[in-house]
């Protein structure tokens, strides 16, 4: 079953993880920055491997108390390079675990609220016009509230939108209301 994805599928399952590669890369990166930089304290700076150690991650973490430092020229000159370079790496490895942390809330709050069963209470809430019935839309407009895909702002600007384009104000837009609305 796994063994042949099609091209959409392979798209889609990217597009699904997209945060976790993202956050899988920074964190490749981040290692061989990480190694780089103890490679380059021990071999050309003359570090003990536990010093080296320690400055790289007191300079990434830019804690930098400055009992360690590089020292010589061509030191200095990788520094500046290295430094740059893994503090954005670093701060790009935080902001992406954040992100992976909020999409997995986020698909958390979905399903929960795709999976929960509906109270009185809740057929309340989504009745949008109070006719004690709630039909498809009025279903979908309440469950992407639950969901946070939208809020009110959002249902006021497409409504105000709505109104405008419902040119005979039946409720319904008809191609006479979009014909209509062409012309004015």
């Amino acid at each position: 079953m796994r063994g042949k994805l099609g091209s959409s599928q392979i798209l889609k399952e990217v597009e699904t993880h997209k945060v976790k590669y993202k956050l899988l890369s920074a964190i490749a990166i981040l290692f061989v920055l990480i190694v780089v930089g103890i490679a380059f304290l021990c071999f050309i700076e003359n570090f003990e491997l536990v010093d080296a150690f320690y400055c790289v991650c007191s300079t990434m973490t830019t804690l930098g108390y400055g009992d360690e430092s590089f020292s010589t020229t061509s030191g200095r000159l990788f520094a500046v390079f290295w430094i740059l370079s893994s503090t954005i790496c670093l701060a790009q490895f935080f902001c992406y675990l954040t992100e992976l942390y909020t999409e997995i809330r986020q698909r958390l709050l979905v399903k929960r609220v795709l999976t929960r069963n509906m109270t009185s209470s809740d057929l309340e809430s989504a009745d949008l016009d109070h006719d004690k019935v709630v039909s498809a839309a009025e279903f979908i407009v309440y469950s992407l509230k639950e969901m946070e895909k939208i809020d009110e702002g959002d249902i006021s600007l497409v409504m105000e939108r709505f109104k405008k384009l419902d040119i005979d104000h039946s409720g319904t837009l008809t191609e006479s209301d979009i014909v209509q609305s062409h012309s004015s």
